[in-house]
């Protein structure tokens, strides 16, 4: 059983995985840069929003208010272009939150400084540090809980073709797509917060969709193809026949998200750009993971046990 064309995935596989270890080194090397930088919901603090018209100095802002409150803090200066109003927050990552006093003395400093802009205070977020950093755990371990459902799902689905082996190359797949979903928040200075979260979670769910329907070939070729095909050959026609489908639906999946990334981006809303663009790169990392990555990594694995298993049964002789 062959196809017209055909692209060598397991020849070519030193190739594949050259790339995703370029990519993930040049991750390590941001990382190492910028250092990685928690949200207060996962690091507790305190965020204070104010809303104002026309331009403020964010220099001049944080200056202001740590000569205020005596403590170091961290300004940033967003715009709603739908409300055509400036939006000004200061978060602040301390064990003990602002008190009373604390908060009036900020206020009053701002007011005073920036007069004409007609600054008011909008709202304020505490999170105790404790609190932060079980949220963090918790969401941990709910992304460990999906990969190692995932691990028995795809062992029970494909036990045929060796499921439970399967699952757990897939999933060291999908850590490949995490860490480039990580390395992406890395890059552009983003915090990681809930928005990480939920962008891990929906990457391993939709990567592993692409995953899923490559071992399905892979079973189904097993059959059509007869014992005599080697597991190399089997694999590498069924990813190149679940290749178009693969690269089909990630292009209407990357149409879908770049559009809401872009309005995030015409209008300002850094909260849903946080979520969109690590979104994009982890959509575009799972299918190159899916296609490439995944089969090769588990064919070697294959191939090893056969080698070892001839071995000991030319020893046993």
């Amino acid at each position: 059983m062959k196809l017209k064309r055909q692209f060598d995935f397991i020849k070519n596989r030193k190739y594949i995985f050259a790339v995703s270890i370029g990519l993930l080194l040049i991750g390590l090397i941001f990382n190492f840069i910028f250092g990685t930088s928690l949200d207060i919901q996962f690091k507790g603090g305190t965020m204070v929003s104010y809303t104002y018209h026309g331009s403020i100095n964010v220099n001049e802002a944080d200056s202001v208010i740590q000569e205020a409150i005596g403590m170091p803090v961290n300004v940033q200066a967003s715009e709603d272009r739908m409300t055509e109003s400036q939006k000004l927050v200061v978060n602040l990552s301390n064990d003990t939150e602002l008190t009373t006093e604390q908060m009036d003395a900020m206020n009053a400093a701002l007011a005073e400084k920036f007069a004409d802009t007609g600054i008011e205070f909008l709202q304020a977020n505490s999170v105790n540090p404790t609190m932060g950093q079980e949220f963090f755990q918790k969401s941990m371990v709910a992304v460990g809980l999906a990969a190692l459902l995932m691990i028995l799902y795809i062992g029970i689905r494909f036990r045929k073709i060796g499921g439970l082996s399967a699952g757990i190359f897939a999933v060291l797949a999908l850590l490949h797509d995490i860490a480039l979903v990580y390395f992406t928040f890395i890059v552009l200075q983003i915090p990681l917060n809930d928005s990480f979260i939920a962008a891990v979670l929906t990457i391993l769910g939709y990567s592993i969709n692409g995953t899923i329907v490559v071992y399905d070939r892979v079973r189904e070729n097993r059959r059509l193809m007869g014992p005599k095909a080697g597991i190399a050959e089997v694999v590498n026609v069924s990813i190149n026949q679940s290749l178009s489908r693969t690269i089909n639906t990630t292009i209407s999946t990357v149409i879908a998200v770049g559009t809401v990334s872009v309005f995030a981006v015409i209008y300002n809303i850094s909260s849903i750009l946080s979520f969109s663009i690590p979104m994009l790169v982890g959509i575009i990392a799972g299918c190159y993971s899916s296609t490439c990555v995944t089969g090769p990594l588990w064919v070697m694995w294959k191939q090893f046990r056969e080698k070892k298993l001839r071995g000991g049964e030319a020893e046993a002789k």
